[in-house]
């Protein structure tokens, strides 16, 4: 399968990362059969962490692209493979979604499977500086790490702010993310949110990648609600675990952590100074101020939290 060219910058995909992709996702791109009886998870990143804590021999969950890497002929190869599956499960996506037909209302419409939604998962708590978001008509992510620090973006627009926050504000933060959940369960099929009820520093890696600590309970959770007994499948390895933002004194004093305070990220194991992030970010915001207007506006919550 030829992929389209990627909708952010018009080019094609290098050939030799086309095919390592492929390998990676064999069976949905047809490299390796599809078992006989299967089911898939839809989503970003999140889906196939869940994958790899519900995957089975006496089920398969076959690994299947994130979403928002599909162009259109994944789309309808997708179509194939949700067709053949007897059980979905789904973060919920919005109809349409990047112009294709991948929303989760528009999945059900084309199989018999059977669905079961679970919502995306974000938590502030442990990163109350921290915010992931994109802004339409502004293309790419800064540098070094997509993330955003509210410090940094406020500096940019001119914001005074405290460099850092109470134990109280901390866990405000973080009370916050778990109301967003809870509106986001309503919406969906499986409650995440009391995994929250007792905070470990593996509960977040960043404001949207969560730990062990939420995949392994959520897991069994999914196993259980599909009829399924036996222990959750272990990964062996931490999940989401590429980036890890850092770990600040006051968020170990707000939730009484075990652990000691991180200055810096690491990336894909590799120590990088949080100076050296913010100082790429600042130099980014520089150049995209039509970012940082829009940034401050969506943030406008958060923002407010910091204000000094």
């Amino acid at each position: 399968m030829t992929r389209d060219p990627d909708s952010r910058t018009g080019v094609a995909p290098d050939a030799s990362a086309v095919l390592a992709r492929e390998r990676h996702y064999s069976e949905f791109f047809g490299h390796a059969p599809l078992p006989e009886r299967f089911g898939v998870i839809l989503g970003n990143c999140q889906a196939e962490s869940l994958r790899l804590v519900i995957d089975a021999p006496e089920h398969r969950f076959a690994r299947v692209p994130p979403v928002f890497e599909m162009d259109a002929g994944e789309t309808a190869r997708l179509h194939e493979v949700v067709g053949a599956a007897d059980i979905v499960v789904s973060q919920p996506i919005r109809d349409d979604y990047r112009g294709l037909p991948l929303g989760t209302q528009q999945i059900a419409a084309i199989t018999t499977a059977r669905m079961l939604t679970v919502p995306p998962v974000r938590f502030a708590g442990l990163h109350p500086f921290q915010a992931a978001i994109r802004v339409p008509g502004v293309e790419g992510d800064p540098p070094v790490v997509a993330y955003h620090d509210i410090r940094t973006l406020a500096a940019a627009a001119g914001i005074p702010v405290v460099s850092v926050l109470g134990p109280d504000a901390v866990r405000s933060v973080g009370r916050s993310s778990i109301e967003t959940l809870r509106e986001r369960e309503r919406r969906a099929d499986v409650r995440v949110s009391d995994l929250f009820d007792t905070v470990t520093a593996d509960h977040a890696r960043t404001v949207n990648h969560p730990g062990n600590a939420v995949w392994l309970p959520l897991g069994a959770r999914v196993l259980e609600m599909l009829g399924f007994a036996g222990e959750t499948p272990d990964p062996g390895r931490p999940l989401l675990d590429a980036v890890q933002a850092p770990l600040v004194p006051e968020v170990v004093d707000a939730w009484s952590l075990p652990d000691h305070p991180r200055a810096h990220w690491l990336v894909e194991g590799v120590e990088i100074d949080d100076a050296e992030v913010r100082a790429a970010h600042a130099a980014w915001y520089a150049a995209h101020p039509e970012f940082v207007d829009a940034a401050v506006e969506r943030l406008a919550p958060l923002l407010s939290v910091w204000r000094a």
